[in-house]
């Protein structure tokens, strides 16, 4: 699926898409695929993140929102997903995923110190909130959904079938121990079909095999579900700003608020009005971009 047709579905005024430049990173044995839009006078960097139904690809009308705006914008595809070849599927672990991000964001500030703030959608907000504890090299960090997996409840959400996702992690850990490379399709176990509140958004999301139509091995299901991310009461810094969708059917904004709310550090919370999980309804996503824009003047941004 091409950027294009994600970018179809946002309203008019923002579906012209800054077409991306596609890089290679190597990290341990796999060539990770990084769509850039360079801006070397920019002041600030923006790094973006996906979740298990995205690929940079999907989400780069978004990314392309920032570099329209005159930021430097890097997006990563996570092991399994989008255009990163990885010569072993059957081994990923969201430990590594990580990991690889985090050793991208310290490779990232030794090559171009500038400010980085990392946007996390979906699953892709835990992942921005743990880079940044574990790194200490993000100026912000945005996230739509702040959803804990050592929470019963927000594995509950995320799960396609609740019960399931709530008493995950021992079934899963006794299966991944004799199938863990044995794979799956995602949309099998997450309930993709609520990604947006447009039925045919959801469609082209689930049926993407670079996004929500991948399998992934039951190993890596084991080591999400029982992932136990960072203390948010140690965590003091950045400043961490949830932009929730308002009208979220997948991942309810209460599981996401709950975590924010024991953040120790500075926080701040936007509800993006009458958007579902992936936000592309007004007023929401222009909330959704007055917000960034925000945060990008706190590091020098200015609008052109």
């Amino acid at each position: 699926m091409t950027s294009a047709q994600y970018a179809s579905f946002l309203p008019a005024k923002y579906r012209d898409v800054v077409p991306p430049v596609s890089t290679t990173w190597r990290w341990r044995d796999l060539d990770v695929h990084i769509a850039r839009s360079r801006t070397s006078d920019a002041p600030v960097k923006m790094m973006a993140l996906h979740g298990a139904g995205g690929h940079s690809g999907a989400l780069w009308p978004f990314a392309s929102l920032a570099a329209s705006r005159g930021a430097d914008v890097l997006f990563p595809d996570m092991p399994l997903y989008g255009r990163t070849v990885v010569p072993d599927a059957g081994k990923v672990t969201y430990l590594d995923w990580v990991e690889m991000l985090c050793d991208l964001v310290v490779a990232e500030q030794a090559r171009d110190p500038r400010p980085l703030v990392l946007f996390g959608a979906s699953m892709g907000g835990m992942l921005a909130y743990e880079v940044a504890a574990r790194t200490g090299a993000v100026a912000d960090v945005v996230a739509t959904c702040l959803l804990d997996p050592s929470d019963p409840d927000a594995r509950s959400a995320a799960a396609r079938f609740g019960v399931l996702g709530r008493y995950a992690p021992k079934p899963l850990a006794f299966t991944a121990a004799l199938l863990g490379r044995v794979r799956v399709p995602i949309r099998w176990l997450m309930d993709i079909d609520n990604m947006s509140a447009d039925p045919e958004l959801s469609a082209l999301c689930a049926s993407d095999p670079l996004g929500g139509g991948v399998s992934v091995p039951v190993g890596f299901l084991s080591s999400y579900m029982s992932f136990r991310h960072f203390p948010p009461e140690h965590f003091y810094g950045p400043e961490v700003t949830l932009v929730h969708p308002g009208a979220d059917e997948w991942t309810a904004p209460e599981l996401s608020v709950k975590f924010l709310d024991r953040i120790a550090g500075p926080t701040k919370s936007v509800m993006l009005e009458g958007c579902g999980h992936f936000p592309i309804e007004e007023p929401g996503l222009s909330q959704l971009i007055e917000t960034m824009e925000d945060i990008a003047r706190k590091h020098g941004w200015r609008p052109s």
